[in-house]
């Protein structure tokens, strides 16, 4: 092979793994190799015979490629001589220019300029590269398997075609795409019991989103905010960023307990549907109990409606915002934990006024979310998707929950557990002297991935015998064995 072969097969590397078609990957390296400058304006490029033989991959792939890139306007084709680069494409580039910057006193200190830092708080890490884990009981996470993959490209080439893309392409500054309000208000919200107007109605990023935005227009220092205890983290962590004191309130195996603290609060954060960790489900009588209470001592409710539509039991408690009557309730739901979680789609329901705010608010952070996104979900929720979809997962997750519940009784018949009534996820606990943030470490050595349960406590030394095993992204068969070695794992810290 001479040195000429050598170099364009490094500046072309193809890969018969990838996802990515060989035509797609040619197109893309050689116009990465452009944009570089590995290929100079007007450098001529190899014909179309000599580079797929090189290659090895057929002269069409390689003819089809260097079209596109013409069309692209990467490349010139030339009726006798081949491809050439253009060098109109890098026309707007800049070009790196050297100087000698020791005059300019070297670089800022960050230490110092930096006045809010949020790195150092508590939360769930996730590894990037989980699906290469054997055994991922990794919460939050999605089943690729149980994605309608057909269904949502159809709902995106509807959104693709001319008439929608005209409609969301355009800069909507702080408005929702009216397509997805409609179908929230018309289809997702009435599963839970709640039926509102459009005005009542925010699209976020997300739920996380959700609580960003209602924590920057409402918490102030000398706000006090219950949480529960063990709950989410980041709910704790957006209070602290903002100033508010933070209450946490014990749960139990019916969900946060109306204790008399809840009197010296100003609102309350609540999971009353599968509570995040610890996965109960708060019954109607404890949830009636909590509106009196907020009623009679004049705290506000925001409710994570979180894991609502994956019950196996049936029809699901009516959300806490389908029993408010006053408008003490702030409901915040979520389609990524439905549809994908890179989606990042959620949902506030509040009163208007609080939208008006929250809405400017929102504008001042991004706007609105993308409404290629919006209106896409949109389709697939008016064309039925969504709700097949439910039904998918509430009978894939019930099997794994099952298998879960059987694994931990044979191989684990010490741990703690109730088991689930629906959700993706099981909370679990081991006896005293077991260390779970060290099994966690040792069982992700041998590829085995779950969280640890002490970061949602909010404690100086939280208990280290709790752990939450998602079952949502993991494979059925990959079930049993993954627990036979956390069985392993655990015990052998005894």
């Amino acid at each position: 092979m001479s040195s000429k072969d050598a170099m364009w097969q490094q500046l072309l590397p193809l890969s018969r793994q990838s996802e990515v078609t060989l035509q797609g990957q040619l197109r893309r390296a050689i116009a990465r190799a452009v944009l570089n400058r590995q290929l100079a304006p007007g450098a001529a490029l190899l014909s179309s015979r000599r580079l797929a033989e090189m290659l090895k991959v057929g002269r069409n792939t390689v003819t089809s490629a260097y079209q596109l890139l013409v069309d692209d306007g990467y490349l010139i084709a030339h009726s006798r001589t081949g491809f050439s680069v253009n060098p109109e494409a890098l026309k707007n580039g800049a070009e790196a220019f050297n100087f000698d910057s020791s005059s300019f006193g070297g670089r800022p200190d960050w230490d110092k300029r930096i006045s809010s830092t949020t790195s150092h708080l508590s939360h769930v890490v996730k590894p990037a590269n989980w699906r290469s884990y054997r055994f991922p009981f990794v919460y939050g996470q999605f089943d690729p398997t149980l994605l309608p993959m057909a269904a949502w490209r159809e709902a995106s080439q509807m959104a693709l075609r001319s008439p929608s893309v005209q409609d969301w392409a355009g800069d909507w500054v702080d408005l929702d795409d009216p397509l997805l309000v409609e179908q929230i208000q018309q289809r997702i919200l009435p599963r839970r019991g709640i039926w509102t107007s459009p005005d009542r109605i925010l699209v976020t990023i997300g739920a996380q989103q959700a609580m960003y935005l209602l924590s920057a227009v409402l918490f102030t220092r000398a706000t006090t905010v219950a949480v529960e205890q063990p709950g989410y983290p980041d709910i704790r962590n957006i209070c602290s960023l903002f100033g508010a004191r933070v209450a946490g309130i014990p749960v139990d195996e019916h969900g946060l307990r109306p204790m008399r603290r809840l009197r010296h609060c100003n609102y309350v954060f609540v999971s009353p549907s599968h509570q995040n960790p610890a996965t109960v489900t708060m019954p109607l009588g404890r949830r009636i109990e909590l509106l009196q209470m907020a009623a009679q001592h004049d705290f506000v409710i925001i409710e994570d409606d979180y894991d609502s539509e994956l019950t196996f039991l049936g029809d699901a408690t009516p959300a806490l915002k389908a029993l408010d009557r006053d408008g003490r309730v702030i409901y915040v739901g979520s389609l990524s934990k439905t549809l994908a979680p890179g989606l990042r789609l959620g949902f506030l329901v509040a009163d208007p006024e609080l939208i008006v705010e929250l809405r400017a608010m929102r504008r001042l952070v991004i706007r609105h979310p993308p409404t290629n996104n919006q209106r896409t979900a949109a389709f697939f929720i008016a064309l039925g998707h969504y709700n097949t979809l439910i039904s998918r997962l509430v009978r894939a997750y019930r099997e794994r929950a099952e298998v879960v519940t059987q694994s931990l009784r044979t191989h684990l018949p010490e741990a703690v557990f109730q088991p689930p009534s629906g959700g993706s996820a099981m909370w679990v606990r081991v006896p005293d002297g077991i260390s779970i943030r060290q099994a966690a470490a040792k069982a992700a050595e041998q590829g085995l991935l779950f969280d640890s349960g002490h970061v949602f406590f909010d404690q100086d030394d939280p208990p280290d015998v709790f752990f939450r095993l998602a079952y949502s992204s993991i494979q059925l068969d990959a079930i049993e064995p993954g627990i036979r070695l956390l069985a392993e794992v655990v015990r052998s810290q005894l």
